[in-house]
């Protein structure tokens, strides 16, 4: 009886098959948690992380990242997902996900929501937002958490050695001479949060932003750890509020993993402070403001947090910074 001798190809195809079954498996190395201080208590928080395992994997185990750069952080990925959460079945999600991340539906316009997407891009009640009246104020055009920079160029921004790159963000070198010295302020929107963004102060804007395309990163912390160029190479758009306070102001929406998309809601060329911009549909995202050298004083408490390394929580229309 003669057996036959196993074909060397297949032999190496199965070793290399089992190898990257072990590494994906492989436990990923334990993170630490993302802490935050609450503005209004000032105590530090842990934050709750959508999704925490699955970006875990991602970013920090070699076939997670290899998948990554692959697949997860292509337009279709996010497309096809953001198509999902549009579709009525996916409103099932909405109650399970409003207990686990305890989010306060009750300053929601309205209660009942046709899918995901609708109650992620839901509009809250006018009075739970008030916006900051005085005129010398900036009002944060988000809910989130803020990071805040006075100087961008002598800022290290989440990871420590690296510098904010003005010019590969904005994709405007001439533009970006302005702001290399100015200050920058970072709102990232966690898919718990609301997440309809609104103009920090009044003044004019084109009628349309500028659009920059890019890929489909996550802006966590736990992915810009280990990415810290994630700004630069995702997707963004950005329009200029010229304002008579304040200076000329550049304002940047930055899409992220599962983004569906950024929808620009608002009309005409003269805009007032708090008025809505816009929306994010499903998923985590950032807006990113950027002022001229020495226009603004930051509120100090932002810059001693962000000098701590940690983020601030911020509600839409609270004071974030006044006239220098």
């Amino acid at each position: 009886m003669k057996f036959k001798t196993p074909n060397k190809k297949w032999t190496l195809v199965w070793i290399i098959v089992a190898l990257i079954f072990v590494l994906a498996v492989f436990p990923v190395p334990s993170q630490k948690p993302i802490k935050y201080i609450d503005r209004e208590s000032g105590q530090v928080k842990i934050e709750k992380v959508y999704g925490e395992k699955w970006l875990d994997w991602l970013y920090h185990n070699p076939v997670g990242e290899a998948s990554l750069w692959i697949i997860a952080k292509r337009k279709i990925v996010t497309s096809i997902y953001g198509d999902k959460m549009d579709e009525q079945s996916s409103a099932a999600k909405i109650q399970p996900f409003i207990k686990e991340y305890e989010v306060d539906i009750s300053i929601a316009q309205k209660q009942n929501f046709n899918s995901f997407n609708d109650f992620f891009t839901r509009k809250l009640k006018p009075e739970s937002r008030p916006i900051i009246a005085d005129s010398l104020a900036v009002a944060s055009p988000a809910d989130g958490k803020i990071l805040a920079f006075t100087n961008v160029n002598n800022s290290d921004f989440y990871v420590k050695g690296f510098r904010f790159n003005v010019q590969s963000f904005l994709n405007n070198p001439e533009l970006a001479k302005k702001y290399e010295d100015g200050a920058m302020i970072v709102f990232r929107l966690a898919p718990p949060d609301y997440h309809r963004y609104h103009f920090p102060v009044s003044g004019t804007t084109s009628s349309s932003n500028i659009k920059i395309e890019g890929n489909y990163y996550s802006v966590n912390p736990l992915a810009l750890r280990k990415k810290a160029e994630i700004f630069w190479l995702n997707k963004r758009e950005y329009g200029v509020i010229k304002s008579p306070i304040f200076g000329d102001v550049v304002m940047v929406e930055v899409g992220a993993t599962m983004v569906g998309s950024m929808i620009q809601t608002y009309s005409g060329t003269t805009v007032k402070k708090g008025e809505e911009k816009g929306y994010f549909k499903f998923g985590g995202s950032t807006v990113v403001l950027l002022f001229e050298k020495d226009h603004i004083n930051i509120d100090s408490d932002l810059l001693i947090n962000t000098s701590k390394g940690l983020e601030t929580t911020i509600k839409m229309g609270e004071k974030i910074a006044v006239k220098k």
